[in-house]
């Protein structure tokens, strides 16, 4: 695996002067979901591939014990064994790429995960906050302790939209900075909340401000705005990775979440980033999709490429 991205040191120069063109970044996205799409075995190959890349997400004030270990074991087992045995897939050790839940149920996932023999599924935990990141810096950064001692392996921040919407760079900067210190050895993945920072402009500082600040991922949206992942806003953030990379030779990887839900979704978001970035950002090291309810989808149209039908509410488990 790739070495991480241990940050590099502030430097506006590096964004001070940055103009988007909103009107190519807008046709480009135009031409993302409209090609021929692949089909028969390459589909459900790429299809698979994308369930790796889920982060299976249960975000919700109701969350119990029951229903995150319910989500802990489809994330064990996304698709169907036999459905994997009819593809010659059944021991490829296929799993979705992390569970993500709130900081009070990552020990709940760190039990059902031990018991079930898949401690090497990931658990992701929202912190600092999550969504909206209004509370004092010492708190935010206590979460962040606590979830990794609980067991969370993976810590996704909410940045302060405050200093990016007053363009105080250098307070972003050092505010992430420090939420990276204290996530330790989990990898951290910074939410920009792109629908509430105000341009594409800001979008791409605040990416390269965050991954200077040593973030492991960025990530779109918290799933919780009026307007979540979006062609055109990715676009953006992925040619900040590509600048970032240039310069320094980290990977940074890409978290697009809020609103996919679909199993041709899905692959759009991998051919973006194959065609963006390449393959090594096609994998679940470096591309993850927050999301929900499309696990149930993808697991639906392999169903349909296995059997040749589409199969009955009571024919698949709910994700």
């Amino acid at each position: 695996m790739a070495a991480r991205n241990p940050g590099v040191e502030f430097d506006e120069s590096w964004f001070q002067n940055v103009n988007i063109n909103l009107a190519a970044v807008k046709r480009r996205a135009d031409t993302l979901g409209t090609r021929r799409t692949v089909k028969k075995q390459w589909q459900a190959a790429w299809l698979l591939r994308a369930v790796t890349c889920i982060d299976l997400t249960t975000l919700s004030g109701d969350d119990t014990a029951a229903n995150v270990s319910r989500l802990c074991f489809k994330a064990r087992q996304p698709i169907r064994e036999d459905l994997l045995k009819a593809m010659d897939m059944q021991d490829k050790g296929i799993t979705v790429g992390a569970v993500c839940v709130y900081p009070n149920r990552v020990a709940d996932c760190a039990s059902v995960l031990k018991k079930s023999n898949a401690k090497q599924i990931p658990i992701a935990s929202v912190a600092t906050g999550f969504p909206t990141g209004q509370v004092p810096l010492k708190t935010r950064l206590e979460e962040i302790r606590v979830a990794v001692a609980d067991g969370a392996s993976e810590i996704d921040i909410v940045i302060n939209r405050q200093y990016a919407l007053t363009g105080n760079w250098k307070g972003l900067y050092e505010e992430v900075k420090l939420m990276r210190e204290a996530c330790g050895e989990a990898h951290m993945k910074t939410i920009l909340a792109t629908g509430e920072l105000g341009s594409m402009v800001n979008v791409y500082k605040a990416s390269m401000v965050c991954m200077m600040a040593g973030a492991d991922f960025i990530k779109t949206s918290t799933g919780k705005e009026g307007v979540n992942a979006t062609f055109p806003v990715a676009l953006v953030m992925v040619r900040a990775i590509r600048e970032y990379h240039q310069r320094t030779s980290f990977k940074v990887g890409f978290k697009p979440a809020g609103g996919i839900r679909t199993a041709k979704d899905s692959c759009t978001w991998l051919s973006m980033m194959k065609e963006e970035l390449g393959d090594d950002w096609t994998k679940p090291n470096l591309f993850r999709i927050g999301a929900s309810s499309l696990l149930g989808d993808i697991e639906r149209q392999i169903f349909h490429y296995v059997t040749g039908h589409y199969a009955a509410a009571h024919e698949l488990p709910m994700a």
